[in-house]
């Protein structure tokens, strides 16, 4: 009888797989590590992102954030400067984006009011526009954390795993 039960079991199992169509597949969330590399566009910066599940807002590391107005809009410019983990150079950009919203944080050393834009970045094969929220990242490890907002869209963050992935994206110019 447990022969009969294994022969069973192993056919439904193959008939099973074998009738697993690819959209079946794409529905099934993937599972990246807490730590992944990412690109920031346009600049192709690669550097290490902490899939933060803790956090609700991404944040990005920026120097010099100075807001202007432009044609009647608040607007943002800020400087990205940070070592490409491919290249292991200095990578240094400046960006100007419309200022999304002000972001309120309260942590233990008081309350900050932090400037959010929005950046395209990749990881994982997926190209994201994503709002961050800007502040001197320097003295952290990681210079770049997505929130849950972000990653309701990834997928799953396995704590136990890191660099699961590449962040392969077509480029737009392709």
């Amino acid at each position: 009888m447990p022969s009969t039960i294994k022969t069973l079991f192993v056919s439904t199992l193959i008939t099973a797989a074998a009738t697993t169509t690819p959209a079946a597949l794409a529905d099934t969330p993937r599972n990246l590590g807490w730590i992944e590399q990412g690109v920031i566009e346009p600049a192709d910066m690669t550097v290490k992102f902490k899939l933060d599940t803790g956090a609700l807002t991404s944040s990005m590391h920026a120097e010099d954030i100075e807001r202007f107005e432009r044609d009647g809009e608040q607007w943002v410019r800020f400087k990205v400067a940070l070592e490409d983990v491919k290249s292991e150079d200095v990578v240094s950009e400046i960006f100007e984006r419309p200022l999304e919203r002000d972001l309120r944080v309260r942590g233990a050393g008081g309350s900050e009011e932090r400037p959010v834009v929005r950046m395209d970045v990749c990881i994982a094969g997926e190209r994201l526009n994503e709002e961050f929220s800007l502040r001197d990242r320097s003295n952290m490890h990681y210079p770049v954390l997505l929130g849950r907002r972000t990653l309701d869209r990834l997928g799953n963050v396995d704590s136990s795993r890191t660099f699961t992935t590449e962040p392969n994206c077509v480029s737009s110019n392709a």
